[in-house]
């Protein structure tokens, strides 16, 4: 069983990329419907991206 990439930052960028765990919006959607080897390409993916971001970024609070 491969571990969902989820760091429980699930903030998404103008790319629809999440700037947590680096999965875009479809991944995101389909990770529970994926089997083994395809998550463990999403997840290669997505780590990725994120290194490519600078690695994952906590969201950005703006007052109210």
């Amino acid at each position: 069983m491969i571990p969902s990439p989820c760091n429980k930052i699930c903030t998404l960028n103008s790319a629809n990329v999440c700037i947590g765990c680096g999965r875009t919006r479809e991944e995101i959607g389909s990770w529970s419907q994926l089997a083994d080897p395809q998550k463990s390409r999403v997840a290669e993916r997505a780590k990725a991206r994120l290194d490519s971001m600078g690695g994952p970024k906590a969201p950005v609070k703006t007052k109210t």
